[in-house]
């Protein structure tokens, strides 16, 4: 997937107001099968993974010891397999992990070489798909999943996305995605669809406040400093990392990632330094402009406890000058729904 196809801004518009379509094979992509997958992956991750339904999607970090994160992902139950995709920097290190605590009776096998993902996202990615399918997409809840042909390819079909958008996730063979990406494209003139690539898929997803692995998650920041509360179930007997999950939890104390919106026009990128008057408490962990909210610029930051609630007022250094910032809620961009 390039960084864009014919602009930024053009292809974030399309994403928020008709469809926007990415090539993501280069996730990886990982199947178990046998009896315990689940218990197995309840072991490995803080979130639950028992307790998912059929075809039920769910959100889940792979957690390590000290409570930070091998890796985000999103674990499927599939009619008789269980699919986990992984982010494509982390598909080595999550598939030794993987392998390492295989208890007997699981089948591991990583279908990254032979599969694809394409992605449709935007609130009219539902009236093109519809005609293209035999599956009630209407009848698929938001993170559940479906099995069925996609203008004559076989598909996963998912909802779930990464832009804040509705949308689907396609995963098919190898073989077939030239084709079917060459078909929603020419099927995409009805709803307003254009190709999407990384750069307006950082933006997308920046808006919507959801994590990038290496910045607002990484094996040195955990789920809690990362504002994923939601899936530390701390409930759970055991899991690796829960100790100090629970630690860090009681003790409150932690740094987090903030929200913050510039005065200026000036953008912090990751890496500026934060300060609360003349003590350093941080730093931006992704930044840009946001064009759903006419352009003013944004951030994630990893700062202090206290400098961290909504309304405190802090500075971004930004090449040697102190640019004034707002801590504000996350996400900075909700869809009407």
């Amino acid at each position: 997937m390039p960084i864009q196809y014919g602009g930024i801004l053009d292809e974030h518009r399309a994403v928020r107001t008709a469809a926007g379509m990415f090539d993501l094979s280069h996730m990886g992509q990982f199947v178990a099968t046998g009896d315990g997958v689940d218990a197995w992956l309840d072991r490995l991750t803080c979130n639950a993974v028992a307790t998912m339904k059929p075809n039920q999607a769910r959100y889940n970090v792979f957690t390590n010891e000290r409570g930070g994160a091998h890796d985000d992902t999103i674990i499927y139950r599939l009619v008789g397999r269980w699919l986990m995709v992984v982010n494509a920097a982390n598909s080595e290190k999550m598939w030794d992990l993987l392998n390492r605590g295989k208890p007997a009776g699981v089948t591991l096998k990583n279908r990254t070489p032979e599969s694809a993902l394409i992605a449709v996202q935007g609130p009219r990615a539902l009236e093109l798909l519809q005609p293209l399918t035999d599956v009630d997409l209407n009848g698929v809840k938001y993170y559940f999943a479906a099995e069925g042909d996609v203008a004559g390819v076989h598909a996963e079909l998912a909802r779930t996305g990464y832009t804040g958008e509705d949308g689907f996730e396609l995963f098919i063979r190898a073989e077939d995605a030239e084709g079917l990406w060459d078909r929603l494209v020419r099927e995409g003139d009805r709803v307003g669809l254009v190709p999407a690539g990384l750069g307006a898929r950082d933006v997308l997803r920046l808006e919507a406040g959801m994590p990038l692995y290496g910045h607002e998650l990484e094996e040195d920041i955990t789920p809690l400093q990362a504002g994923l509360d939601w899936a530390v179930r701390l409930d759970k007997p055991d899991f690796t990392g829960r100790q100090a999950l629970a630690e860090q939890k009681r003790s409150g104390g932690y740094a987090r990632i903030a929200g913050l919106e510039m005065d200026g026009k000036a953008p912090a990128r990751a890496g500026y330094a934060v300060f609360d008057r003349a003590r350093a408490v941080g730093d931006v962990r992704s930044g840009a402009p946001a064009p759903a909210l006419g352009g003013k610029c944004i951030a994630t930051a990893l700062v202090a406890s206290d400098a961290s609630a909504p309304g405190t007022r802090l500075e971004v250094d930004i090449r040697g000058r102190r640019e004034g910032a707002a801590v504000v809620p996350l996400p900075f961009y909700k869809r009407k729904k």
